[in-house]
């Protein structure tokens, strides 16, 4: 029995053609929005997808209908994404659709197989080991290069690196580069430069490659020896690109290698859904595809299958207000092509197809209205959703089908405390993956071993036969343990196991612990993991792809979404594309939160987000109270539409409004400041130990006007903390906690 996924109206058709067959089975259960895609002829198709849209089901149904109607060979296709488990899908649903002969695989798996195959006869030699991890090789490079890095400051320099390399940056380019990039840095670019250097001579002394040369290499063999070009080409015909938003300038060099002059290549991508610019993703290449392929085939897909019309309704009205909060009240794009903003991206491809922007179209029924609150502070926020995510599984929504999403991974601590209060089981995405977990490493490696076994004393049945293993680990069916620690935990894990295993009884009746154990190593090669009951903790950027009956979009403050160091017009709308794709996670239910203040009892100085402007109703309830109050000193109601798009920044001394620098430092130069001259000793001798720990300036960690303003404003939470200037991404991610700490009286744990 073939399940329906949750972007598409129905199940994949099982394969029922055959010699001769038309294909015309593959068109018959799709809209006519999907219809246009399947059976656009062989060419350049540019495919623009909203948020549940069904653009997976698409495009391959269009596979499937050009190989089942004989136009394509199935041999001669590559399906390529970015993500293992989305390669998965490809090729599940392909094998369901009779086009299991269609390549289907990450840029980076397509590329290893091809170079692994043509390099030892380019070169007569093996490929060189490829390595997974550059931090060990970026670690000995900044020894060489007389830098003394933390562990995080490597790992944001390896990030650096990784991003240079996907932008096709030698080191002497780089530093122009990330200047006009905007790229905040931990060290100055020029010393980064110098790092890059030594990395790459790290790597050729070790003899390795890392996953960007896999790329850079398959490329330049393609372009550099016609041979190669002419086989490659000769094997694959016909191109499909999912995500196409999400590419970065490596993996197009790449992907016009492959193609030559060829323009068989279809393309799927929602600009509105760009949020990876930083590492070097850019929607360009999605929105100049009409114009490099002037005879492309567009079409939009508009039917949202996923979210009810609430969720679908508050999701138009966010896009369609772009450029109404942009960055310091500066609305537009940059004129850079890889920075555009949504307003960019969507005005671009009006200029390109003289048609209004799309707006999303919801197939479901309706489902309650999206919820707004705002609390007093965040332990009050984290608690108070902890409540309603009870109240939820006590009216029968499963844990896995709830998420808690918040812009930046410290925001989850509170959350974490909260739920776990509650007794509730949750899971933090981004934590270890799930087949190399002990307990699930452990349960399949007996597993394979009793597969091995001569034993035929076994319990009949491939589901008892599991079970009959896990007790060896001690494992009961039944109810979980109370709880959400880690013995809950153990036992979900093994519990996802033995579902999989009733999941392929249910496929197969006649299926062994051969199959079982033959199919968790397919899961693993590919990342496809099971459903683990629990309730999912994720960032915004970590949610994509990803989607949940219920969704609750904590800590929407300005200062944390947008981040306070989104300045320019480009990275606020990038920020509004975040929250955007947050929305669109939301199948049912939807609630938006923001807190006033960090700790219980603090000065309640946050402001909603600006991207609420407009959207919460005048009713929305604040910090418990009955809805209709005001929801914060200075607004009008939650969310309503202030004057010129933000209330007034006043001086804190003489009440005048600010601009600028002063607005951020909320007061005016010549108002007397009020220094808190102990906290500020505190700093400047925290400052001078971390600064040794580096081996660098005292400046490089804060300078001395950004510890006075600290002193100053004693901020008690991040989105305090980064409203000060000086204070970026990078600096709250190092620092962030210890200034906190020190602020708050106490000694810092790092």
């Amino acid at each position: 029995m073939v399940r329906a996924t949750v972007d598409d109206p129905v199940p994949d058709a099982p394969f029922q053609g055959g010699a001769g067959a038309s294909g015309q089975w593959l068109v018959e259960t799709l809209d006519p929005e999907q219809r246009q895609v399947v059976l656009a002829p062989v060419g350049p198709v540019c495919v623009l997808a909203g948020a549940g849209t069904g653009k997976t089901r698409a495009i391959t149904h269009r596979i499937g209908h050009l190989v089942e109607s004989g136009v394509v060979p199935s041999g001669q296709v590559l399906a390529v994404t970015f993500t293992t488990r989305a390669a998965g899908e490809l090729r599940g649903r392909l094998r369901t659709l009779g086009a299991d002969g269609v390549q289907a695989r990450t840029f980076h798996a397509a590329a290893l197989r091809q170079l692994g195959y043509f390099w030892p006869r380019i070169a007569g030699a093996a490929l060189p080991r490829l390595v997974e991890s550059k931090i060990a090789l970026v670690g000995r490079a900044a020894s060489r290069a007389r830098l003394a890095p933390s562990r995080t400051e490597l790992r944001d320099l390896t990030a650096e690196i990784e991003w240079a390399k996907a932008t096709l940056l030698t080191p002497e380019q780089y530093p122009a580069a990330a200047a006009a990039a905007g790229r905040e840095t931990t060290h100055p670019p020029e010393v980064i430069a110098r790092l890059y250097t030594a990395y790459e001579q790290a790597k050729r002394e070790a003899g390795v490659l890392d996953f960007d040369d896999l790329l850079l290499l398959t490329a330049a063999v393609i372009e550099e020896h016609g041979w190669v070009a002419e086989e490659l080409r000769s094997r694959y015909r016909h191109f499909v690109v999912d995500e196409y938003q999400d590419v970065n300038p490596l993996q197009q060099r790449l992907l016009d290698a492959w193609l030559g002059e060829r323009d068989s290549i279809c393309v799927v991508g929602d600009a509105n859904q760009t949020i990876y610019s930083f590492t070097g993703a850019s929607p360009r290449y999605l929105l100049d595809f009409p114009r490099r392929f002037p005879e492309a085939h567009v079409v939009r897909l508009v039917r949202d299958y996923r979210s009810t019309p609430q969720v679908v309704g508050l999701a138009n009205r966010l896009v369609a207000r772009v450029g109404t909060a942009g960055a310091r009240g500066t609305p537009g794009g940059s004129s850079e092509p890889g920075a555009q903003g949504t307003h960019g991206v969507v005005g671009a491809a009006l200029a390109v197809s003289r048609h209004e922007p799309p707006r999303l179209v919801a197939q479901r029924p309706d489902g309650p209205a999206p919820t707004f609150t705002e609390f007093d502070s965040e332990p009050e926020e984290a608690a108070a959703t902890a409540r309603r995510i009870h109240a939820l599984l006590g009216s029968g929504v499963p844990a896995s089908e709830i998420a808690v999403l918040y812009r930046v991974n410290a925001q989850s601590e509170a959350y974490e405390t909260a739920i776990a209060a509650a007794g509730i089981p949750y899971l933090v995405r981004g934590g270890e993956r799930f087949f190399e977990r002990p307990e699930v490493a452990e349960a399949v490696q007996l597993l394979r071993a009793a597969a091995r076994s001569a034993d035929t004393d076994r319990p009949v049945g491939l589901v008892a036969e599991v079970t009959e293993v896990f007790a060896a680990l001690g494992w009961r069916g039944g109810d979980p343990p109370n709880g959400s620690g880690a013995q809950r935990e153990r036992w979900e894990n093994l519990a996802a196991l033995v579902r999989l295993a009733e999941a392929l009884v249910a496929a197969d009746p006649g299926a062994t612990l051969d199959h079982f154990v033959a199919d968790l190593a397919d899961r693993a090669v590919h990342q496809h993991i099971p459903t683990v009951e629990g309730v999912m903790l994720v960032s915004l950027h970590a949610a994509k792809g990803l989607e949940w009956d219920a969704v609750f979009l904590v800590g929407l403050a300005e200062g944390t979404l947008p981040i306070i160091h989104a300045q320019t017009p480009a990275q606020v709308e990038e920020e509004r594309r975040l929250l955007y794709v947050g929305v669109t996670r939301a199948r049912e239910r939807l609630a938006l939160s923001w807190a006033l203040a960090r700790h219980e009892g603090g000065r309640r100085s946050r402001r909603p987000s600006r991207f609420l402007d407009g959207l919460a109703p005048r009713s929305a309830s604040s910090a418990g109270r009955p809805a209709g109050g005001p929801a914060h000193p200075g607004v009008d109601g939650v969310g309503a539409q202030r004057s010129r798009g933000r209330a007034a920044v006043r001086c804190r001394v003489c009440e005048r409004p600010l601009v600028g620098q002063a607005a951020r430092a909320g007061r005016c130069d010549g108002c007397p400041a009020n220094i808190d001259q102990a906290l500020f000793e505190r700093l400047r001798a925290w400052r001078s130990a971390r600064a040794r720990e580096q081996s660098a300036p005292a400046f490089v960690v804060f300078t001395d006007a950004t510890l006075m303003a600290i002193a100053e404003h004693r901020p008690t939470s991040v989105a305090e903390l980064v409203g000060i200037p000086g204070i970026g991404q990078t600096k709250l991610d190092r620092y962030g906690e210890d200034v906190l700490a020190l602020v708050d009286g106490r000694e810092p744990s790092g």
